[in-house]
């Protein structure tokens, strides 16, 4: 993936190059995503974005770090950019519903179910999902490419551009409070 010869096709424009990229990292896209935005159609929107970006810019990837890593920064970004989008629209839509221009009521969100996780799962799995998506940005994301991606803690600091101990403390602190926001549901329903 990182043979310079393949990312010189790919800064060309091969398409059978492209084809090959899309292929090899289109699930690590999807499920980064998904993992961030929690939602399968967002995910999907998302992995789209990501590779059009991709074909559009990838003349200008330096090689300062490797193209897998690159990638995830992309994702990363672009599933950011989308929550903010989205909290944006909805709080424009609750002030225009407040001063009586927009008359919508909004449906609850609906819980998040990963495809990946077995039926009898389901249940804890939301409400895990549901914490996770509570958890300060920076920590989501170091959780989620830890966890969901299995990134070790230096490829996490490249993907975010920090350091080894700020993501060692992100993904400690979105333990603790991951720990903290469940401990009520599992006394409750794991006795």
């Amino acid at each position: 993936m990182n043979d310079p010869v393949f990312i010189e096709q790919l800064r060309q424009g091969n398409r059978e190059a492209f084809k090959i990229l899309v292929e090899s990292c289109g699930d690590r896209v999807f499920n980064t995503a998904l993992g961030i935005l929690q939602n399968d159609d967002d995910a999907r929107d998302i992995s789209q974005e990501v590779f059009i970006g991709i074909f559009q810019s990838v003349g200008g990837f330096k090689g300062d770090s490797s193209l897998t890593t690159w990638i995830y920064r992309i994702t990363v970004q672009k599933s950011l950019e989308h929550i903010r989008t989205r909290a944006r629209k909805k709080r424009s839509g609750i002030i225009l519903s407040l001063f009586g221009r927009e008359n919508q009521i909004t449906a609850p969100a609906t819980p998040f179910f990963h495809p990946g996780v077995l039926l009898e799962n389901k249940e804890r799995a939301a409400i895990l999902f549901e914490a996770i998506s509570r958890l300060p940005e920076s920590q989501r994301v170091a959780f989620t490419l830890h966890k969901v991606e299995i990134l070790s803690h230096a490829e996490i600091a490249e993907v975010m551009n920090s350091t080894l101990p700020a993501v060692e403390s992100l993904i400690v602190r979105a333990k603790q409070k991951l720990r903290e926001s469940l401990s009520d549901y599992y006394e409750k329903n794991e006795k």
